[in-house]
C-alpha cells in the first residue's frame, strides 16, 4: 500500500531529517513533464524516513510505515528566491508517499517505481471517468460490464490512432484526441463521381489527421486497362 502525502509542517520536518548521503539517484525509464516548471524531467533523487502517520491520535490507531520521498531540481529556485520565498524546497521539489511495505520486500527504489506506476494508472482511470465511464453505473450489472468492455476498447482505439499521428498527440488525454482528429467539421461533397471531404481551412491537425486517414487505408487500387 502506498498513499501520496501532502507537504504538510509535518511531512517537511520529516523530510529534513534525512542525511544527505541517504539519497539515491535514479534515472526515469521516460522522462516526466513537470507542469509547474514546463520542463522534462528524466532524473531524480529517493531517499526514505521512519515515519509514523496519524501520529496525533491514540497509540491504538497510529500506523508505523516508511516515508519515501522523491526529489527533482527546482529549475524555478532562482525566481523563488527573487520572490523572497526562502526556505526548504529552494533548490528541490519533494514528492513524498506513505507506505507500510516492508524494506525487504520493496526497497527505496522498487517502492518509489511502483508507486510512480500507479499514478500512471490512475492517470488512464480520469481519463476514462472523463469519457466512457462519466455514464457508469447504470442499474443493470450486464449493461455496466459490456459498457465497460466498449469503453476500454473505444480507449484503447483511440490512443492507437493519435500514436500514428506522431508525437504531437501521443500523450494527449481522450477528450483532445476526439477534438483534434475524430470531431472534425467537414463538408461532404460529390464530384465526377467521386465523393471529396472538405475539411477545415488553415486547420492546425491537417497533417495529423491526413497521416492517420493514410495508414489506416489501403491506398487506391490500380487502374487497369
Amino acid at each position: 500500500m502506498s498513499v501520496t502525502v501532502k507537504m504538510s509542517p509535518t511531512i517537511k520536518t520529516a523530510i529534513a531529517t534525512i542525511d544527505e548521503q541517504a539519497w539515491t539517484t535514479i534515472k526515469y525509464t521516460d522522462a516526466i513533464f513537470n507542469p509547474d516548471t514546463q520542463q522534462w524531467i528524466s532524473t531524480a533523487e529517493v531517499a526514505e524516513v521512519a515515519f509514523t502517520a496519524f501520529s496525533s491520535q491514540k497509540k491504538a490507531e497510529q500506523i508505523p510505515g516508511r516515508l519515501v520521498v522523491r526529489r527533482i531540481p527546482d529549475f524555478n529556485a532562482a525566481t523563488k528566491a527573487a520572490a523572497g520565498q526562502d526556505g526548504l524546497f529552494d533548490t528541490w521539489r519533494f514528492h513524498a508517499f506513505f507506505t507500510t511495505t516492508d524494506p525487504t520486500v520493496f526497497n527505496t527504489i522498487t517502492a518509489d517505481t511502483t508507486h510512480r506506476g500507479h499514478a500512471v494508472i490512475e492517470q488512464v482511470n480520469a481519463d476514462l471517468k472523463a469519457s466512457a465511464l462519466a455514464h457508469l453505473p447504470s442499474g443493470v450489472f450486464t449493461a455496466n460490464a459490456a459498457w465497460l468492455v466498449l469503453a476500454v476498447m473505444a480507449f484503447n482505439l483511440t490512443r492507437a490512432a493519435a500514436t500514428l499521428t506522431g508525437t504531437g498527440l501521443a500523450k494527449a488525454t481522450t477528450a483532445t484526441i476526439r477534438r483534434t482528429l475524430i470531431t472534425v467539421p467537414a463538408r461532404i461533397a460529390s464530384s465526377a463521381r467521386r465523393l471529396v471531404l472538405h475539411l477545415p481551412t488553415a486547420w492546425p491537425w491537417e497533417a495529423a489527421w491526413t497521416d492517420l486517414f493514410n495508414r489506416v487505408n489501403d491506398p487506391p487500387a490500380p487502374a487497369t486497362a
